[in-house]
């Protein structure tokens, strides 16, 4: 239980009404996205304003030993928002503000809670683009989604969230305020913190700005869909596409188990009866995106496509993407829980990967449903369980073990952009080893040394 006095400093800096204590309030901020995880409510939620609020509030933290954790719209798949050890939630919604357009620079410096779509909306007024595109675009937040690394359906192309932030205001954890990076495009100057704090989840320091780089829209798109009535087909259309020198922006993949949930909730035309769909989508010059797509088609069936389809007008191409956007709200609505995962692979190992889930399935007796990012390796399995069954949820860990071995053991890692939270801390030795996991340590120590910051996330204290 927080000390009166705790809340009474808070009260102070941020005023009464931007600290909350009402245990229904409180609930709110007890769990995210993220299934099949203990709740935990936190003593007191605030919400700056500033990043001189943020850092009185960190100052007033260390003080009082309580453990900070950072939070936007709380859309993560990792716990990495939960308190799981009660103290302080610091909701970052209020600090909103897209502090500037520089289209000379082609930046942007906004704070962690804007909206990742407000962001793009304010950008395509001046024919720009943030390209970082993950499924909760309308709903997550920058601040979320750069403490994340979030990747998303143009990460074929444009790359993940890491490779748009050029620089960040931090609060430290002893209350110091940093700015790292900024505006230029070479910088090599120190350490590169910047990398460094972009998907640390929050653990080393907490994000109040950011300057994130833009790029000019493409001037057209084409979205194709591939019909495949085996898996592995469609499996190896993928890594003929890129072998063939294309790059799209977007390459996703759904099974059936995700085709027949989506087409129920979205109704976009999806074939009920395939196996699986790939959905591709090419960009950038008239010219290039004629060419490219002419090609994909072809390839496409090459390949052994049973059907393929152009989208003829934006009509029919944002159907399809809302089709594929509506994947995981669509299997959630299956069974009570849905446990979804991110391992992710090199992109050639694609077919290997998707016959892994495949027996994984089946050995455990499970409902395994697969889409993702296939172009970039990213699949994600999401198993349809009922966390109330126990003997089903002990299959359910059994699966994600052997999901995540199977992916370590072809090159992969545990995550492409769900980070590592609280639900994966037990299998990064799997991939960094225990000299790897003593590293991370190192670096939380010497930012964090008492561990205030989101406690109980990638690594745990000794």
């Amino acid at each position: 239980m927080l000390a009166r006095e705790v809340v009474e400093e808070l009260v102070q800096v941020l005023g009464r009404e931007n600290v909350l204590t009402e245990q229904e309030d409180l609930l709110t901020y007890a769990y995210d996205a993220t299934a099949a995880l203990k709740h935990q409510k936190p003593d007191v939620v605030v919400s700056p304003i500033s990043t001189e609020q943020v850092a009185e509030v960190v100052k007033i933290a260390q003080r009082h030993q309580v453990p900070i954790y950072p939070r936007g719209s709380g859309t993560n798949l990792s716990g990495g928002t939960v308190p799981i050890q009660g103290g302080i939630v610091l909701s970052m919604l209020n600090l909103n503000k897209i502090l500037e357009f520089d289209q000379d620079n082609l930046t942007a410096t906004v704070q962690p809670g804007v909206i990742i779509q407000t962001l793009n909306d304010e950008a395509a007024k001046h024919g720009l683009i943030y390209p970082p595109d993950p499924g909760t675009v309308t709903t997550a937040t920058m601040g979320g989604s750069v403490s994340e690394c979030s990747g998303g359906l143009r990460g074929l192309k444009y790359g993940v969230t890491k490779h748009y932030i050029m620089g960040l205001t931090i609060v430290l954890a002893n209350g110091k305020v940093i700015r790292w990076g900024g505006k230029t495009v070479k910088n090599v100057t120190g350490y590169d913190l910047v990398a460094l704090f972009t998907g640390a989840e929050g653990t080393l320091g907490i994000i109040t700005e950011m300057i994130v780089k833009l790029i000019p829209a493409p001037e057209t798109r084409k979205s194709v869909l591939g019909v495949f009535d085996n898996l592995d087909k469609a499996g190896n259309a993928i890594a003929a596409i890129i072998r063939n020198k294309i790059i799209p922006a977007t390459l996703e993949i759904m099974d059936n188990v995700t085709i027949q949930t989506v087409e129920h909730f979205v109704h976009a035309g999806l074939p009920l009866t395939a196996e699986a769909v790939l959905l591709c989508e090419v960009d950038g010059y008239k010219e290039v995106v004629e060419r490219e797509s002419v090609l994909v088609e072809r390839i496409l069936k090459e390949e052994g496509a049973v059907e393929v389809k152009v989208a003829k007008n934006d009509q029919e191409r944002d159907l399809l993407w809302l089709a594929r956007r509506s994947a995981l709200p669509a299997l959630a609505q299956k069974r009570p829980t849905t446990v979804l995962e991110d391992a992710t692979v090199p992109r050639s190992k694609i077919p290997e990967m998707l016959k892994i889930v495949r027996k994984v399935a089946d050995k455990y007796n499970l409902q395994i449903a697969t889409f993702g990012h296939a172009g970039d390796g990213n699949l994600h399995p999401t198993i349809l369980t009922d966390v109330r069954d126990e003997d089903e949820m002990k299959r359910v860990h059994l699966a994600v073990d052997e999901i995540f071995h199977g992916a370590i053991a072809l090159g992969g890692t545990l995550s492409g952009e769900h980070g590592i939270g609280v639900a994966k801390m037990d299998f990064l030795s799997l991939e960094f080893g225990e000299a790897g996991v003593e590293a991370l340590k190192a670096l939380k120590e010497a930012l964090d040394p008492n561990y205030m910051l989101n406690p109980g996330k990638i690594v745990r204290r000794d």
